[in-house]
């Protein structure tokens, strides 16, 4: 008979429980719980908006109502133009407002020639609106020159933004108040 050692017999019951213990199938992890069913979103709410069309505010917003010129000029720019023709089809699509024309300048140049060239460029405004066919009896213009700046920095940026005509609605417009 052979007779084993004791550190023989120890290496193979070693060995024996090693290769059961691989054979052992891991145990399943435990399952998460299914996600909720997913619930609908609420519809979103439609978007409305407060612009009354017809309004001072819808002109502003909705169409524009500032034009800008060059520095000592009153030619209009060709990007204003188009500016100017969706005011001249808003005009047309609400007869019975009036509009001022404003015209301002920057800070440079005296009073008295700014004014003279607020009132040029409110004139270069009123008269391309004109040639889109908005009637000249609608159109008022007024020049403020260099009184009312949007921006009162004294650098060139500034400067440019208060380069402008503006088209303000003086009466006619819709309001939103019911009767």
């Amino acid at each position: 008979m052979l007779k084993f050692s004791n550190g023989f017999k120890l290496a193979a019951v070693s060995a024996a429980l090693l290769l059961a213990a691989c054979t052992t199938p891991p145990k399943p992890a435990p399952e998460a719980p299914p996600p909720p069913a997913p619930q609908a979103a609420p519809a979103p709410a439609p978007v409305t908006s407060s612009i009354v069309p017809g309004s001072a505010e819808d002109l502003k917003v909705n169409v524009g109502d500032t034009v800008h010129f060059d520095y000592d000029k009153f030619d209009l720019r060709d990007e204003d133009k188009t500016t100017l023709q969706h005011q001249a089809a808003w005009l047309a699509k609400y007869p019975a407002v009036r509009s001022t024309i404003e015209g301002h300048a920057d800070e440079r140049g005296t009073r008295e020639y700014n004014l003279a060239l607020g009132a040029r460029r409110a004139n270069a405004v009123k008269e391309y609106l004109v040639s889109l066919g908005v009637s000249a009896s609608r159109l008022d213009t007024i020049s403020y020159g260099k009184e009312k700046p949007v921006c009162t920095d004294s650098n060139e940026t500034c400067y440019a933004q208060n380069r402008r005509g503006v088209t303000t609605v003086t009466s006619g417009a819709a309001t939103g108040a019911s009767s």
